[in-house]
């Protein structure tokens, strides 16, 4: 049991200390949403990684030889999503610039000015933690190469034998845990970037490197 419970703990370390553009999503939730934000995003790719080692546990090859056929689709499908998610976060970065500019021409009109400068300002109501949630975790899911690599582990670690419900509960579980306490890290890491670049130019720009760095990542995915 506890070389399962040590086998689970770096399965989920190994798929989650990758780069990759869900790395770097979290991480922008985080810093320009909120701290609560980015940790429901990071939960997402917990609870997905924990679904595909809960599969693997269960089903192993038979279900990695049954996406092989499909993987590529599915990489398609999860780089059109990125994208889409990279330009709405530039369009949603450049908005709140205007937003702030206007703001800041209001404050300095007279009052009786302020009033239509409000009233023409866009809608910035901040991406809720459940939607981020969900988001990270279908994109995480369609990533076909995770359920490889624990089948992979897991064929490896039952080495000849069967495991129990418990042996499969614990890994699942421990999985979930590694995976969990990683991205974490990265939420704090970009809710602490997101408190540094405090001003309207800095969250503009860390915003546009961001999701720049998303579309490259998912360009590179497509490519690949």
């Amino acid at each position: 049991m506890t070389g399962i419970l040590v086998a689970g703990l770096l399965a989920g370390f190994g798929i989650a200390v990758q780069v990759g553009a869900i790395t770097v999503l979290i991480m922008t939730l985080s810093a320009h949403h909120s701290l609560r934000t980015g940790l429901a995003a990071g939960l997402g790719t917990a609870t997905a990684d924990a679904l595909y080692a809960l599969t693997a546990a269960t089903a192993g090859a038979g279900v990695a030889a049954l996406l092989r056929p499909i993987a590529e689709p599915m990489r398609d499908i999860a780089s059109a999503v990125l994208i889409l998610i990279a330009a709405r976060g530039v369009v949603s970065a450049l908005r709140a610039r205007r937003a702030a500019a206007r703001a800041a021409a209001a404050s300095a009109a007279p009052a009786s000015d302020s009033a239509p400068a409000e009233a023409n300002a866009p809608d910035l109501r901040v991406r809720r933690p459940l939607g981020a949630y969900f988001q990270v975790l279908g994109l995480t899911i369609l990533n076909p190469l995770t359920i490889i690599y624990f089948s992979v582990l897991v064929l490896g670690l039952h080495n000849g034998h069967s495991w129990s419900v418990a042996d499969g509960a614990v890994f699942v579980l421990a999985t979930f845990a590694a995976s969990a306490c990683w991205q974490s890290v990265l939420a704090l890491g970009g809710a602490a970037l997101g408190h540094v670049l405090t001003g309207a130019r800095g969250r503009l720009g860390s915003a546009l490197v961001g999701n720049a760095v998303i579309a490259l990542l998912a360009v590179h995915l497509l490519m690949s």
